[in-house]
């Protein structure tokens, strides 16, 4: 009979515990997907509590990244639906837990790729948070977040946002709000390559690639008073390139315009997300210059190399980048608003078949460079 009551009195805790767990929870809209072809509609759900270390912001502006197209559709891995998508995020603080320093009430902050990590790692005490040691990175969507339960993250198509305080970055008063959002991965995933690689005034660099990342690439390398020469496969592009900064444009499909081009190049940094020959980059590369890869094709696109040609490439490097960490995340958004270094967008209104005719030039490479939702027009 007592151990009957004392199952009783634990089975009573165990469901006041959930009961409130559940409580505080936060009211959230956004627009989601059902499947990976399925159009973007309205989607209510709740987020967790703001606990003592989180903030809660109230999103204004949300970047689309080709990543989310490639993550809706599932190309990397399977998705978990509904999926609400969106790692460039702009927004104000609403609320802060009671051990929040970094930010107050009204506060201008912004959310990128990564919400949670194990913190206590070499990576992460390293601020390189996105490779956690222990596996424990918690993406801000479409990710198992291990401290919550193992709830599905939501992402920024969304009107709020819970983070804890140490991934959510500030963003300067005065900043231009519309277009600050992209930075937020965009800006980071180039930034952080030509930051590690060290680019400086003078060394000729490469972009191959110049949609939503090259073209933030270019600002980035030029400001650091870099020769830069963009290359792409359409004519479209030139004259924004030239605009930007660069030197000379490259027409990869014009043969007469890769001409000479052997052997020039200090570094190059790879943004495109489709197949390619990796290999043309590398021949361009001085002895000892680097090629870093950040566009990330699907699964089924991705090129490769031979490691057979690897000892005849004279010391040229290739290396991979992912994003930044929050650390470097908060120096490339001071950089970047100090220099006025924008991402180029066209706003869209939240609304799903606005989003959906996005997602469809996006794919068919019809947008020049990032579209942005305006998360107030959200109803």
């Amino acid at each position: 009979m007592k151990r009957i009551t004392t199952l009783i009195i634990l089975s009573f805790t165990v469901m006041t515990n959930v009961v409130f767990a559940q409580e505080g929870r936060i009211a959230s809209k956004g627009l989601a997907v059902d499947s990976p072809e399925g159009a973007f509609h309205t989607h209510e759900f709740t987020r967790h509590a703001v606990g003592d270390d989180d903030v809660l912001i109230e999103i204004l502006y949300s970047g689309i990244c080709h990543s989310d197209l490639h993550q809706v559709h599932g190309d990397w891995m399977p998705g978990s639906y509904p999926m609400v998508p969106g790692h460039e995020i702009a927004g104000r603080v609403t609320a802060v837990g009671k051990n929040v320093t970094k930010f107050k009430v009204g506060d201008l902050a912004g959310v990128g790729c990564m919400v949670n990590s194990c913190g206590e790692c070499e990576h992460c005490k390293g601020n390189e948070e996105m490779f956690c040691d222990e596996h424990k990175t918690v993406y801000t969507y479409n990710s198992r977040d291990v401290f919550h339960g193992g709830e599905i993250t939501m992402g920024g198509y969304s009107n709020n946002i819970v983070v804890d305080e140490h991934f959510a970055v500030k963003i300067p008063e005065g900043a231009d709000l519309r277009r600050i959002a992209p930075l937020l991965c965009a800006g980071i995933t180039t930034y952080s390559p030509i930051m590690f690689s060290h680019v400086e005034k003078g060394d000729k660099v490469g972009v191959a690639g110049f949609g939503g990342l090259g073209h933030m690439a270019v600002q980035y390398a030029v400001s650091l008073g870099a020769e830069v020469t963009v290359f792409d496969i359409t004519e479209e592009k030139r004259e924004d390139a030239l605009r930007m900064g660069a030197v000379r444009y490259v027409n990869v499909n014009n043969t007469e315009e890769l001409k000479g081009l052997n052997n020039t190049l200090d570094f190059i940094i790879s943004t495109i997300p489709a197949r390619y020959e990796p290999l043309m980059y590398v021949s361009m590369l001085k002895k000892d210059g680097e090629l870093a890869i950040v566009g990330l094709p699907a699964n089924s696109e991705c090129p490769s190399i031979s490691i057979g040609v690897l000892p005849y490439m004279a010391n040229r490097k290739i290396y991979g980048s992912l994003i930044g960490g929050m650390k470097e995340t908060q120096e490339m958004v001071d950089y970047s608003v100090a220099h006025n270094i924008y991402p180029e967008v066209e706003v869209i209104p939240a609304e799903g078949a606005a989003i959906d005719e996005a997602y469809r030039k996006v794919a068919a490479g019809e947008v020049k460079f990032r579209y942005v939702i305006d998360m107030s027009t959200l109803k």
